[in-house]
């Protein structure tokens, strides 16, 4: 029986893979055993109300005449905590980021006697320059007893930035690959935006930022028009890149070809993952900020589908290159475009990289596979 303390700022119903990580794979853990410090969003006591866990909500919003704007939001994560720690025999505490949850998870952890474990997810180690923020987290990183790093890019990172090696320990995170399978009812997506039954269906999902890639996409799929190929081009998510995109998309007179289609339901996500041919985020680093797996990728690879990726940060354990989908150069959009172009001439070749990355799924990266391999550490942490 697992006794944890997980701080995390992000918790559902909040949407991201942070958020739906920590949901997962705790409720594979154990039951009200743990306990989960989180945030109060709306929406959240429908989630609480069948969640296994003991979920323990809180306002941690920034109060912005405060110096820092954090520090009532570090004073009642800290409080809450500590309370907690104090009231039960927790083995552990975990925290899914370094800050806020590790800087708190270790100053309680330390206070009550307990091992902390945080997680590193790539993007956040790499966008606070070298600052104030930067040295609180790489003081929680170097004091914590475990490291979960995402992938083998967030782990060399943490090793430039002085970690030990031996406390770091790579989880890949996972899928719900009863949600996200092949085979799904797709009937009127393709119909929605006015393709035609041969045309080819490009699709992506995700904030709406420049790092994503998509302003490349738009680029690219204009060259391909312009080349004769008929595809369409489907993008999904909200964001603050949303008025430049679609800027673009007028720019290259793209209106009834590439289609901003907001934020999508969590039905129909893995519909549109169904309909289209190739999934494509080309990522590429933005003054330091990356990505530092890309979930959607092994989303897109249960449901058959071959991706098209970005060279830059920790896409390459969730894209193997040639194998489950192809990685190109995100800087320039003509290599996106080339990229594209191979995936979608050769549709044998397409076909073949889907089944490989769903049978990479299927083997490696349910939800079940990642609680089991978070199991695995919390034993070998125990010495068992």
């Amino acid at each position: 029986m697992n006794r944890l303390l997980v701080l995390t700022e992000l918790f559902l119903p909040t949407k991201g893979g942070t958020a739906v990580w920590a949901a997962e794979v705790y409720r594979r853990l154990g039951g009200k055993e743990i306990h989960i410090v989180t945030a109060d969003v709306p929406g959240a006591a429908d989630v609480d109300a069948v969640h296994p866990n003991t979920i323990h909500r809180l306002s941690l919003k920034r109060v912005p005449w405060l110096r820092p704007e954090s520090l009532a939001m570090y004073a009642r994560f800290f409080l809450k905590s500590l309370r907690l720690a104090l009231g039960h025999r927790f083995d552990a505490i975990h925290a899914f980021r370094a800050l806020p949850e590790g800087l708190v998870a270790w100053a309680v952890a330390r206070l009550t006697l307990r091992p902390v474990v945080i997680y590193a997810h790539g993007e956040e180690l790499t966008t606070w320059g070298r600052g104030g923020k930067y040295k609180a987290m790489r003081f929680a990183l170097r004091h914590a007893d475990r490291i979960i790093a995402n992938s083998e890019h967030t782990r060399d990172t943490l090793l430039d930035m002085g970690i030990d090696t031996a406390r770091i320990t790579i989880i890949y995170p996972g899928v719900d690959v009863s949600v996200f399978r092949p085979g799904l009812d797709v009937a009127g997506l393709r119909a929605s935006i006015g393709m035609g039954a041969c045309e080819k269906l490009v699709f992506s999902v995700g904030r709406l930022s420049r790092r994503k890639g998509f302003d490349q996409m738009i680029r690219a799929v204009a060259q391909l028009r312009d080349e004769g190929l008929a595809l369409h081009y489907v993008i999904a998510g909200i964001g603050e890149d949303a008025e430049y995109l679609d800027s673009l998309i007028r720019e290259h007179r793209l209106q009834d070809r590439v289609h901003l289609v907001g934020a999508v339901s969590e039905t129909d996500l893995p519909r549109w993952m169904n309909a289209c041919d190739v999934f494509a985020m080309p990522n590429r680093d933005i003054h330091g900020d990356n990505e530092g797996f890309g979930m959607v990728f092994v989303e897109a690879a249960a449901c058959g589908r071959p991706s098209l990726a970005g060279e830059a940060g920790g896409t390459g354990s969730a894209v193997l290159h040639d194998v489950t989908g192809i990685r190109v150069d995100g800087n320039e959009a003509g290599n996106v475009a080339n990229g594209l172009r191979l995936l979608l001439a050769d549709p044998h070749r397409a076909s073949l990289l889907g089944q490989a990355g769903l049978n990479r799924v299927q083997a490696n990266f349910s939800w079940e596979q990642v609680a089991h391999a978070t199991q695995q550490m919390i034993l070998a942490r125990n010495g068992q």
